[in-house]
């Protein structure tokens, strides 16, 4: 991609001043997995060990051992697990995120969570302040439902908040635990291909309006398309979720989200050719050479993706907060694209731009 001409700081933007992750202890080999899902699905996983073999996926993390997923759990267990390992996973986060930034919990003004994968009711912005002893008048905004776009989406409410309370720090938590998820006795093709694809996992950013020399976000947008509510979601069942993912998912990938991209990047001054780096959340092996093929990269350049996706899988929403950690170590170039797809079907982007530079015009 084209570097385009940075030459000016922005000044007053949302700026991220630290990402961290954090995952649960188990660690699941993709042998064992396979294992797993032979003695539960029999001889119908046959057919589908090639998902397995190209997932690219070598291992997930996972809060409950691999003996757990070959049993049935009703939906009220799943639940339970799902709200203790999600407040222990992002109380590790958020601690981190707080330290990077030499800040403490007391310090944050806004908590915005993002989760689909299990419901609490006080949510878990509420139980976290109280357990990370934050301010009583801390600004809470719980998101359910946003699945796989819910990374970038995540950062773009937090982004808005930090926008319009200048000073104010907005931290984003987001927690994904797919792997409860996973019925036993579902036998369809989606529960089967999720074996194959969904990790657990949690990341937390920290944002604020301000001037300082941090990686700015500079623009965020959605884009929603009609008649495809079907591509990709939830089924609630008595005993849980059931996945729903459509077949058509790369294919609408690599037909139409460069249209959504090019409109989106117009409305900031910028094309794509502007970009210098695309982070993009992975989905699965296919998805990520339909987002190189839709955004005209060169085979393999989506490389942190797939070392993510090795080594973690899926882990829905949280994933792109994985990759943004690894590509700030790495250092960011000049302008970078965040992109992400979820239940909607929707896409959510977001613009970053590094220390000093500015990229839209």
């Amino acid at each position: 991609m084209n570097k385009g001409g940075q030459s000016e700081p922005f000044g007053e933007v949302p700026r991220l001043l630290a990402v961290a992750t954090a995952t649960p202890s188990v660690v699941l080999e993709r042998a064992d997995i396979i294992a797993g899902a032979q003695r539960v699905f029999g001889d119908s996983v046959e057919r589908l060990l090639a998902v397995y073999a190209n997932a690219g996926i070598e291992r997930r993390h996972s809060c409950v051992p691999l003996g757990w997923y070959l049993h049935p759990h009703g939906w009220s267990e799943r639940n339970r697990i799902f709200v203790s390992n999600a407040i222990d996973l992002l109380d590790n986060a958020i601690r981190k995120c707080l330290a990077e930034a030499h800040l403490a919990c007391a310090d944050v003004d806004a908590l915005v969570i993002v989760s689909s994968t299990g419901v609490a009711t006080p949510s878990l912005d509420a139980l976290l302040i109280e357990r990370l002893g934050m301010r009583p008048d801390t600004c809470r905004l719980p998101v359910f439902g946003l699945g796989c776009v819910g990374g970038a989406l995540g950062i773009a409410r937090a982004s808005a908040m930090a926008r319009a309370n200048p000073g104010r720090n907005v931290l984003l938590g987001v927690v994904e635990l797919c792997g409860l998820t996973f019925r036993s006795n579902d036998q369809s093709k989606s529960n089967m291909v999720a074996t194959a694809l969904f990790g657990d996992g949690a990341a937390a950013a920290l944002i604020r309006q301000s001037a300082d020399d941090l990686p700015a976000v500079v623009a965020w947008g959605d884009h929603t398309w009609p008649g495809s509510l079907d591509v990709m979601g939830w089924h609630v069942e008595d005993d849980g979720f059931g996945v729903l993912f459509s077949p058509r998912i790369p294919s609408l990938v690599r037909d139409s989200l460069r249209p959504a991209v090019d409109d989106f990047l117009a409305r900031q001054g910028l094309a794509l050719d502007r970009i210098d780096r695309c982070l993009c959340h992975p989905g699965g092996t296919k998805v990520l050479a339909a987002l190189e093929s839709a955004l005209d990269l060169e085979s393999g350049t989506l490389d942190i993706e797939r070392a993510v996706l090795r080594d973690f899988g899926n882990m829905s929403a949280a994933t792109l907060l994985f990759i943004l950690e690894r590509a700030l170590a790495r250092g960011l170039p000049p302008l970078s694209l965040l992109t992400a797809l979820g239940p909607g079907f929707t896409a959510g982007f977001v613009l970053v731009a590094s220390r000093g530079t500015a990229g839209a015009s």
